[in-house]
């Protein structure tokens, strides 16, 4: 991954990511429709939306999982709707799954190096020389300065399949931010965890995204917990971006009090959805 200095001299880093008029069809079925979105370097933006919006398709076409039949999309500048998964990943963007990636035989001090350590070299198997680098002087000050962000150091030696689905989920996020990613794409990392999770996680993401200025995309149903993180929202409905912006502003407009929440008043924005 180039660092972000390097990468200036080639790249526009102004607008981290720009999808222009894409669509994706699934035979006759159109899970994406026309949708345009910018999301600013060092911005944050959540996507909501009912099941069957379109937001998961959007966010595999923005990744690299789907490739669009129609549109455009670029990171910093860049055209990526052709390249792949990890082609995306060396300009600098880092995705988080619905269910954890996460190695359980592991124990969390080795999950984070292990992510760093594949970073680093590009190589994806845990090879000899990986377990060499644990005692590594800059990987130790590394992971340890990760650990202790999410809140992590007092379980850096347990293994991973003992922990509960909120450490998993905070060491998930872990593992993306020690490799320092430009632009972090989660999708619905809260999902089955409960409001006392939820609540312990969000300063600790959000303090570690500001920390270094980090821009974020969100996908997540629970409405109430994204908006204390994120500064605008885009709400999806049968494929398309009916509404984006800042959060109030967007929760209030008229085709999202019709089309989302059903209403023809002002919507609660700290109802969850």
């Amino acid at each position: 991954m180039f660092p972000l200095g390097e990468r200036a001299q080639f790249m526009d880093t102004s607008v981290a990511i720009q999808v222009e008029h894409v669509t994706k069809q699934f035979g006759d079925f159109v899970a994406v429709k026309d949708v345009s979105l910018e999301l600013k370097s060092c911005d944050s933006i959540g996507i909501i939306g009912p099941n069957g919006a379109g937001k998961t398709t959007l966010v595999n076409l923005i990744t690299g999982y789907y490739a669009p039949d129609r549109g455009s999309i670029r990171i910093f500048g860049k055209e990526i709707s052709a390249l792949s998964p990890p082609e995306r990943v060396s300009l600098g963007m880092l995705r988080t799954f619905q269910l954890v990636h996460v190695f359980d035989n592991l124990s969390v001090y080795e999950n984070v190096a292990l992510s760093l350590y594949r970073r680093q070299t590009g190589n994806h198997s845990i090879l000899l020389s990986f377990f060499r680098t644990l005692v590594d002087t800059r990987t130790r000050e590394r992971v340890e300065e990760v650990l202790d962000l999410f809140h992590l150091s007092s379980l850096e030696g347990e293994q991973v399949g003992n922990l509960s689905l909120g450490d998993k989920k905070k060491l998930e996020l872990a593992m993306i931010y020690v490799v320092d990613p430009e632009v972090m794409i989660l999708d619905e990392p809260f999902a089955g965890l409960g409001d006392q999770e939820i609540d312990e996680i969000l300063p600790i993401l959000k303090n570690a995204v500001q920390k270094q200025k980090k821009t974020m995309l969100i996908v997540e149903h629970k409405l109430s917990k994204l908006t204390s993180i994120v500064e605008n929202i885009a709400v999806m409905h049968e494929g398309a971006i009916i509404a984006s912006g800042p959060c109030e502003e967007t929760l209030n407009h008229p085709e999202v009090r019709r089309s989302y929440w059903k209403l023809d008043g002002c919507p609660d924005p700290k109802e969850t959805k």
